[in-house]
């Protein structure tokens, strides 16, 4: 370990009795800036500190009066707080955290500070696995609203039913997203493992976050953890289509509740019919027609997502009537198959995903909702995980659904040895290789000149990207929109 590095006490991982005052590290991630708009509105003293501080956050956090330093200093822990909240971006070697180890200040990780604030006095319902967590976890919490029973909650998108991404409300209900990355440089365990379930969601497990996970292996240890710890009386709503999820369902010490589109799910969706406005389907439970339902996010895997929080409500007794309803009104997640905009005829579309199988899945819905339309795939390798090597061979099958797929150059990671990085230039090769139409761009510029050159009217552009891309949706709008306004 580093001279520079902080080594906090371990007894002081604690909360005080006494708390007025709370500083956050790392305020502008989205979920501990969410963190902090809470505990503002619980009415504690919030202050906090940021390497950088920009809008959306920096504005939302000065709509909450929270008062945040821009970059780490040992000053920004005057005057002393009672408690620090550690950022998930906090390393050893930050000066704030060799400040926090040198003042013995009692400190917390942002999953810690959430369950102990605002979970545990709740009936905790949490949405994990690799894929889905923030759809689903939306899905849940915007249909226990409509059905009368608004829940707290904490997700990593911003829910369209409620504007924001976090919700603190006297109801017994407590939403999560259960995030499998680590806690912080003082616990390296998944921070789902702090939320305490009595009802959790499994959508799948696949190998990913190659830079905390040395391999499938591992994840899998840390989501057996999760299942090993689930309260005898609670409820693991699985889903059976993956044959790793059953493997770790297996040390469940709870009733397990299985559901997907195979034979032998107590949940089953059927009759699948994906249209651009809307997906319908058919749910049968125990092998008996249970209803009608329909969802307004395109494809199987969002039938599937919308079917877990379907048997979750079951659970909770809430009525099937209700829910179909509710989930008809149903208005999205910001980021998810989010429709940002129609101009010159193309209908430009924001998506989260990443990992090649949300990758498949995202194109794969798209082609069918917009069937006879051409699809344009825009990637941007963005995670630590896709740009490394690890993914490279099966990015290569990911955009079958695509006629033509554009990979920006993505920022290196200098870190790791030049053999281990991701290639773009790779990848494009290899897509062409299967008989697609694949273009290589070095900078955003040259990516949005390409399209508005070769859209035309009718087309379907679907950009992924788990980061902003140079903002990448709304240039390419507005540029096809003056491109209109000038032929004339």
């Amino acid at each position: 370990m580093p001279e520079s590095a902080a080594v906090l006490e371990p007894a002081l991982n604690r909360f005080p009795e006494t708390i007025r005052h709370i500083h956050l590290m790392g305020i502008c991630g989205t979920g501990v800036g969410a963190l902090a708009g809470m505990l503002k509105s619980a009415g504690y003293t919030v202050t906090g500190s940021d390497q950088q501080v920009y809008p959306p956050m920096s504005d939302f956090l000065a709509g909450q009066n929270i008062a945040v330093q821009s970059g780490y200093s040992p000053d920004n822990l005057e005057p002393r707080p009672d408690l620090v909240v550690v950022g998930n971006v906090i390393r050893r070697e930050n000066p704030e955290a060799l400040a926090l180890a040198e003042r013995a200040i009692p400190y917390v990780s942002f999953p810690q500070a959430l369950s102990h604030f605002f979970i545990r006095d709740k009936t905790s319902l949490v949405v994990t696995g690799t894929h889905g967590k923030t759809t689903t976890s939306s899905l849940l919490a915007s249909l226990l609203r409509e059905i009368g029973a608004e829940p707290s909650f904490m997700i990593g998108g911003l829910v369209q039913a409620f504007g924001r991404n976090f919700n603190v409300v006297e109801g017994k209900y407590f939403v999560a997203e259960g995030d499998e990355y680590d806690t912080a440089f003082f616990d390296k365990g998944p921070k789902f493992l702090h939320y305490r379930p009595h009802i959790a969601i499994l959508t799948s497990i696949e190998f990913d976050h190659a830079d905390i996970y040395a391999d499938l292996a591992a994840i899998k240890v840390s989501f057996a953890k999760l299942v090993a710890s689930m309260p005898p009386d609670g409820f693991l709503v699985a889903c059976w289509d993956d044959p790793v999820v059953r493997e770790v369902c297996l040390g469940a010490k709870c009733t397990v509740v299985g559901y997907g589109c195979t034979e032998g799910c107590e949940w089953q969706v059927t009759d699948l019919d994906v249209r651009p406005s809307a997906t319908s389907f058919q749910v049968r439970k125990n092998g008996a027609s249970f209803g009608a339902f329909e969802n307004v996010l395109p494809g199987q895997h969002n039938a599937l997502n919308a079917l877990a929080v379907i048997a979750v409500l079951d659970i909770l007794g809430f009525a099937r009537e209700d829910v179909a309803q509710g989930l008809r009104k149903f208005q999205g997640v910001r980021r998810r198959q989010e429709v940002r905009g129609v101009a010159r005829g193309v209908t430009v579309i924001d998506d989260f995903a990443h990992h090649p199988t949300a990758v498949r899945e995202t194109l794969g819905a798209l082609g069918a909702a917009y069937a006879g339309r051409r699809l344009v795939a825009v990637f941007e390798p963005r995670t630590n995980s896709s740009r490394r090597k690890v993914f490279q061979e099966a990015y290569a099958s990911a955009f079958d659904a695509a006629a033509e797929v554009l990979v920006r150059e993505p920022a290196p990671l200098v870190n790791i040895p030049e053999g281990e990085r991701f290639s773009s230039l790779q990848l494009v090769d290899d897509l062409a290789s299967r008989g697609l139409a694949a273009g290589y761009f070095s900078t955003t510029e040259a990516l949005l000149s390409h399209l508005d050159s070769t859209l035309r009217e009718g087309d379907v552009v679907a950009i992924m990207s788990n980061g902003g891309f140079d903002n990448i949706h709304q240039r390419l709008l507005e540029l096809l929109a003056r491109t209109v306004v000038t032929a004339q």
